[in-house]
């Protein structure tokens, strides 16, 4: 199926992570330029190697998507190459798991701020762009935790926040063009939960808990991403798919 993505360019925070990279080659194979965003230099020349091997153009850009400046000069970069930025993808973000009780407000406000400030810097740097050229997608990388987890209050409230910003800035944008969706993964099997001392009871336990019976792939995200950012998903917009096999609670 062709999702009208070719030549389209794809800026992705967290570009080199490995969700962020899943969606990074799902691009490539559509045909999209792709910008690759993120804190780690040798990280984000790893990614960019690889999707130009798989064929793909693309270009790393360095920035801390809490600093404003950085976002702005990455953007511009960004443009400078391509002319436009038509995708979007704010996944920038982490978890610093504690209970409530133990966290400080350092982890508070390190986990909040990449996600939702970040999003906001991001968004801000791209919309003029979009808006001139009345077309746009802006995905937002949320979890299943916006519903709540125990030792993730920071976590939790900084995708909820993504969800409610996505909402919002789906109610501003559509008469430009643009729209504005959230996915929400779920259990997504990772490199760093590959080597978690857990992982086959995690695995076995999502198995029992997950109606689609096993843990997510990267590649099942990536492939929601990059259906919201086509033409196919153009009357889609304020909603938030969950990547998470059927599991709520």
């Amino acid at each position: 199926m062709d999702l009208g993505l070719k030549d389209c360019t794809a800026f992705i925070t967290g570009g080199a992570g490995t969700l962020g990279l899943a969606m990074a080659r799902r691009f490539v194979q559509e045909g999209c330029n792709v910008v690759v965003c993120d804190t780690n230099q040798a990280a984000i020349d790893e990614a960019c190697r690889e999707l130009i091997s798989l064929g793909g153009q693309a270009i790393g850009v360095r920035a801390d998507v809490t600093n404003k400046e950085e976002v702005g000069a990455a953007v511009q970069i960004a443009v400078e190459r391509w002319r436009a930025i038509d995708i979007l993808v704010n996944n920038a973000g982490f978890a610093r798991d504690r209970y409530l009780t133990k966290m400080s407000e350092e982890d508070w406000h390190a986990v909040l701020d990449v996600t939702l400030l970040g999003a906001f810097h991001c968004s801000r740097a791209v919309l003029p762009l979009m808006m001139e050229n009345r077309f746009g997608r802006v995905i937002n990388i949320a979890s299943r935790a916006h519903l709540g987890n125990p030792g993730q209050t920071n976590y939790s409230a900084a995708k909820a926040g993504l969800i409610g910003f996505t909402r919002s800035l789906a109610l501003e944008s559509g008469k430009f063009g643009i729209t504005a969706n959230a996915v929400a993964p779920g259990v997504i099997s990772t490199p760093r939960m590959q080597q978690r001392p857990d992982y086959l009871e995690l695995t076995e336990r999502a198995k029992s808990n997950t109606p689609v019976a096993r843990l997510g792939d990267p590649a099942d995200v990536a492939a929601t991403v990059a259906f919201l950012a086509s033409k196919l998903a153009g009357f889609t917009t304020g909603e938030t798919v969950h990547v998470t096999g059927g599991r709520y609670a």
